[in-house]
């Protein structure tokens, strides 16, 4: 990595082996300054690295002579069918890991019938996104201090043929960024959220010495509350899904509010930091929801092995972020599709050793107690 980052890759390499492989290749293609935006977590980071610590402290009990005859990854989910349970998270600002940004995410993720979660904050418009996909698209949304321009930001996905509103309730202000600051980091003038151009600015709030740096400022002051929610379950004919949701009470107050489905999610690690690993707050949320309407999960997956676990554990589907930010920044459009290709490739090789032939026969009795002797 340095100020003069190595062009994308012409081929991939055969030494990429897994998703993780990614990482040092893309980190020697991004500037300091966005691999600390893209990479970087809240904080010490604590919650950033539990997200996938904490995969590998479940252990998976094997199940040998399966009849594998009819097996399939495939799932129905808001009314469409998926080949598989692996969508890309909405990760902003893509052009800082690629030039073409999130038009090549969306050409992987069509190029292996992937879902795809697009954010507000995308460096390309939803409409030239949508227009670049084949494979179902939903629409990730910040509510913002400007109603009546949310409401347009929700038309315009209606209109561009996205299939679900993902509604963010985690991050009504940024968390604590130090890995940003101390990489000095600052959009270039290239890349910029280019579907919240023509919105009226929330006013400046600079704290006074010994004044309050955020309480009383007008971005708390117009910060989304549950009354948002059921306002835009009651605006749109979309499916609503709520992401950043971590425990019990939160997941029964959104079935009430008229949530579709429950996104788990920490953001990533990137807003508050010290909160559990997604895959430990699922539990309680899976038992929470009791099957009313889907979950997913979102944070740390780094292998097939790893999906599995989440399904086991409650999740209908999951999210990836990271791994195929690496792809893009390494290799474009093929990165990828190659890293969804290998995550899917292990997710089937795990269910095949583990003698779950279906989405439907994994559950918790596909992992071992949490100490030994495992049973």
């Amino acid at each position: 990595m340095s100020s003069h980052p190595l062009p994308p890759l012409a081929q991939i390499p055969a030494q990429i082996a897994a998703p993780s492989d990614y990482e040092a290749f893309a980190r020697e293609r991004m500037s300091i300054g966005a691999w600390a935006y893209i990479n970087g977590g809240a904080a010490d980071e604590l919650t950033a690295a539990e997200n996938s610590a904490a995969f590998s402290r479940l252990r998976l009990r094997q199940q040998v002579l399966a009849d594998l005859r009819n097996a399939s990854t495939e799932l129905e989910l808001l009314g469409d069918t998926f080949d598989y349970p692996i969508f890309l998270a909405p990760i902003a600002y893509q052009k800082l890991a690629h030039p073409q940004g999130e038009l090549l995410t969306a050409l992987g993720a069509s190029a292996m019938r992937a879902g795809m979660v697009v954010s507000t904050q995308a460096s390309t418009s939803l409409e030239d996104i949508a227009t670049a996909a084949s494979a179902p698209l939903w629409f990730q949304l910040y509510i913002q201090p400007d109603r009546s321009f949310t409401e347009n930001l929700v038309r315009r996905a209606e209109q561009a043929g996205y299939r679900a509103l993902v509604l963010t309730v985690d991050a009504p202000v940024n968390g604590v960024r130090n890995h940003e600051q101390r990489a000095g980091f600052r959009l270039p003038a290239e890349v910029d959220a280019v579907n919240l151009h023509g919105m009226r600015a929330v006013p400046e709030h600079t704290a006074q010495a010994g004044g309050s740096a955020l309480f009383g400022s007008p971005l708390l002051a117009s910060a989304p509350t549950w009354k948002d929610v059921e306002w835009l379950v009651g605006l749109t004919r979309l499916p609503v899904v709520l992401k950043g949701i971590t425990n019990a009470e939160d997941a029964q107050r959104a079935i009430e509010f008229g949530a579709a489905g429950i996104i788990v999610s920490n953001h990533g690690g990137r807003t508050l930091d010290t909160m559990p690993a997604t895959i430990d707050a699922l539990p309680a949320v899976a038992k929470a929801v009791n099957r009313r309407i889907p979950i997913l999960l979102d944070g740390g997956i780094r292998r097939g092995t790893d999906i599995f676990k989440a399904l086991a554990l409650g999740a209908t589907a999951t999210l990836i972020g990271r791994p195929y930010i690496y792809g893009l920044a390494a290799a474009g459009a093929p990165g990828v599709a190659h890293v969804l290709h290998m995550l899917r490739t292990e997710l089937e090789i795990t269910m095949a050793l583990t003698g779950r032939p279906t989405l439907n026969d994994i559950d918790a009795s596909a992992l071992c107690s949490s100490s030994p002797p495992y049973a």
